[in-house]
């Protein structure tokens, strides 16, 4: 498994666990987490035993956006990751989920603050549980910054577009009810329960045909731009294929047999 300073890496069962891990600084991000990020993701791709992601931060913080220290020229941690943006100069956008979408769902477990670019890489995840003291917001219009990480695009896509804008132009700070309750997280749970409660979900899609899952995600982001027509379309291409793998003969055969299904990606 790989890792760095900053971005922790674990395995709990099928579940590839990546955890934000500078809790001295709120977990603002930096070189040596943008590259630990990125390669977490590529190794969820890469690895069929990996069926669902759960990103987590440490110290009861999610994320509190971009090194505004280093931003203003005084230098980011990590300097001997320098090459590897060199060799890559989208690496940081692959990171924090704008310019790479991983096959596998991506569970966000939310605690203390998911601001600015914390909440940008928020709407790159599939599925988000938050502590109920979480905090959220895109503050880069306060700092007369712009919220470059996908938010203008995304967001009005996400939630409703006047929810949207208000977030974006105020840079004002939301509860997690109030996320919640505008459809930016989906679950609300006790402080400290948050990755306990993510866990748990990555586990029951463990359970499921990894194909399957997959496929369903994949028809999800394929068709959100598509109309009614295109998308039923593409997801009878995408759909119709999972009925002949084995992992459907055997969801079938333990159903029958009323056991739970061993599942083998074929």
């Amino acid at each position: 498994m790989t890792g760095t300073e900053h971005l922790g890496v674990r395995r709990e069962g099928a579940t590839l666990v990546l955890t934000l891990n500078r809790p001295e600084a709120k977990n603002a991000l930096s070189l040596p987490m943008l590259v630990g990020l990125y390669d977490g993701w590529l190794e969820a791709d890469a690895d069929d035993t990996v069926r669902s992601v759960v990103l987590t931060g440490a110290g009861g913080c999610f994320c509190a956006g971009m090194d505004l220290k280093a931003l203003a020229g005084k230098g980011m941690a990590g300097e001997q990751y320098r090459d590897r943006m060199t060799a890559d100069p989208d690496l940081h956008w692959k990171a924090m989920l704008r310019h790479h979408r991983p096959r596998k769902p991506v569970i966000a477990a939310v605690e203390g603050h998911c601001v600015a670019g914390g909440t940008e890489i928020l709407q790159g995840t599939d599925i988000r549980i938050a502590g109920e003291g979480a905090t959220f917001g895109l503050f880069e219009v306060r700092r007369g910054l712009f919220p470059i990480g996908g938010s203008t695009v995304r967001l009005p896509r996400q939630i409703a577009r006047t929810h949207a804008l208000e977030m974006l132009l105020t840079g004002r700070p939301y509860s997690a009810t109030e996320a919640a309750a505008i459809g930016l997280i989906g679950r609300v749970v006790p402080d400290g329960t948050a990755l306990e409660h993510a866990l748990e979900t990555a586990e029951r899609i463990n359970a499921c045909g990894p194909l399957a899952v997959e496929a369903v995600k994949a028809s999800v982001y394929e068709s959100a731009d598509l109309t009614e027509t295109e998308g039923l379309a593409a997801e009878l291409k995408r759909g119709w294929p999972v009925f002949a793998t084995d992992d459907a003969k055997e969801g079938a055969r333990a159903f029958a047999e009323q056991r739970p299904p061993v599942y083998r990606r074929a």
